[in-house]
């Protein structure tokens, strides 16, 4: 089992950044994939980013790409989440996930291991 504990989030004018982390505990960290995704009020969970057990596939939704970095350091076991140019519509609560099968999915129903996540408010 793998525990995941987000840090990061904060509120954040339209056009600034933010880089998430999210920290793991448990054995085998570099045996997962890892994956950020978000949830705003009165909407499914989404996939932001994904990234395999040893960087070699990532995987943007299309609302981020050119803006969000997904970055992994198994020898720390962190994986982060650098987000630029930061729209209203990034606003929602952002959730670290593990996958032991680095199946690729995009579906929360494909990662076994989720934090509490961390609160992104995009706002001026």
């Amino acid at each position: 089992q793998v525990q995941l504990v987000e840090s990061g989030g904060e509120l954040v004018q339209p056009g600034g950044s933010l880089r998430l982390s999210c920290a793991a505990s448990g054995r085998a960290f570099r045996l997962y994939a890892l994956g950020w995704f978000r949830q705003a009020p009165g909407k499914d969970g989404v996939l932001v980013a994904g990234i395999s057990r040893n960087s070699g596939r990532t995987d943007y939704a299309d609302s981020g790409k050119g803006r969000f970095t997904i970055a992994r350091d198994n020898d720390e076991s962190t994986v982060s989440l650098q987000m630029n140019n930061l729209k209203p519509e990034d606003t929602a609560r952002y959730y670290c996930a593990a996958d032991p099968r680095d199946s690729g999915s995009r579906s929360t129903q494909g990662w076994d291991y989720w934090g509490q996540g961390t609160q992104v408010t995009v706002s001026s």
